[in-house]
């Protein structure tokens, strides 16, 4: 059984939770005996024709700004219309456009990730853009994978009855061996001496409420930021003008290694995401074992359970930050429940395993 999987800047991955995804899906299914193919952005340099057995495929796009991402992924369906059973678009960005595979009789599946249109970044047109994407992914998809049951009950509000909906989660690596702490001394950092964040600075991220609330705190703790906090934007700029010596933004970190010593060694994760469904950094904390300040919305609720300590704003999060701190026993139970659930019902294996029983249904026709 064939299958392209789509929207990404491709693998092995070097950028974010969809290219993490996608590298988890391909490889793990190539192992299962599927024919993967994944597209990928082409750069300036000789690129692998192949990635643990999975096929790497290349297109590029000419730099257009919003239109370069739409363009990519029209070329890189353009070269998926045939010979697929399965086309897996991650992102519905280029909704419309998955007519084409059908045409040539592969089934389309699209997964819309989060609530793109409900982003604070995005102005009226590109909110407006984002709901028609949603809106003709639901149309024109065979099937909608939602990454979490909070996903399809809002796509289910806005749009009515779901025609073909699958939930499948995204997964986690479960960190059970500690990892070295050498990575920490590039940036001062000394074990459970720090809180994280790691996100995307944008406001749904709820970045600047974190950061009001550890000012309120009596923490000698730092608190410790990765995220682009460079740009000119005015929610950077907001960011950066906060005044507290134990704040510390040390920009993007890709390299894994580093980011689970990071994650591991951290007092605790504090996750502020607010649109998604199941949140790669949520879980990924989950995975280390992490205790975990999450913002309250269902979204959060679905993924971590009662296995975390929940804030609305700056005032209550000061709260619990300053309680955490005293009632460390306490804590460490949440620690070992968080990464138990996401053992029992994250684990890779345990995704994979529910994309094979989907592509298996369909290929003896039972869906």
């Amino acid at each position: 059984m064939k299958v392209a999987i789509l929207g990404t800047k491709g693998i092995p991955a070097r950028y974010g939770g969809f290219e993490t995804f996608a590298e988890e899906l391909a490889t793990g299914l190539c192992a299962r005996g599927f024919d993967i193919t994944v597209f990928c952005e082409s750069g300036e340099t000789p690129a692998p024709e192949d990635f643990q057995g999975v096929r790497l495929r290349y297109k590029s796009a000419p730099a257009l700004g919003p239109l370069q991402t739409v363009l990519f992924d029209l070329k890189c369906l353009w070269a998926a219309r045939n010979g697929y059973d399965v086309v897996y678009m991650l992102g519905y960005g280029a909704a419309p456009f998955c007519l084409i595979p059908r045409l040539w009789g592969s089934q389309v599946w699209i997964n819309p990730d989060g609530l793109e249109w409900a982003r604070a970044k995005w102005g009226r047109v590109a909110k407006l853009y984002f709901r028609l994407m949603e809106w003709s992914s639901l149309r024109v998809a065979n099937r909608i994978i939602a990454d979490s049951e909070a996903i399809a009950a809002s796509l289910a509000s806005c749009h009515g009855r779901l025609r073909a909906c699958t939930v499948i989660e995204y997964g986690c690596e479960i960190i059970e061996t500690p990892p070295s702490a050498e990575p920490l001394a590039e940036w001062n950092l000394v074990k459970e001496g720090y809180y994280l964040v790691v996100c995307r600075l944008e406001p749904e991220n709820h970045v600047l409420e974190i950061l009001q609330a550890f000012q309120r705190t009596g923490s000698k703790k730092q608190l410790v930021v990765i995220g682009n906090h460079l740009s000119q934007a005015p929610y950077l700029e907001r960011l950066r003008a906060v005044q507290d010596s134990r704040v510390r933004m040390i920009g993007t970190v890709y390299d894994q290694a580093k980011l689970i010593s990071l994650r591991y060694h951290s007092f605790a994760y504090i996750h502020g995401h607010s649109v998604g469904g199941t949140n790669p950094s949520l879980l990924e904390a989950m995975g280390c074992g992490n205790l975990i300040f999450a913002h309250d919305n269902p979204f959060n609720r679905e993924t971590l359970g009662e296995h975390g300590i929940y804030f609305n704003g700056p005032e209550d999060l000061a709260q619990e930050i300053d309680r955490a701190e005293h009632e460390f026993c306490d804590m460490s139970t949440l620690r070992a429940c968080a990464q138990i659930r996401a053992r029992e019902g994250y684990h890779w294996p345990t995704i994979i395993e529910k994309y094979v029983k989907l592509l298996n249904a369909i290929r003896s026709n039972k869906i």
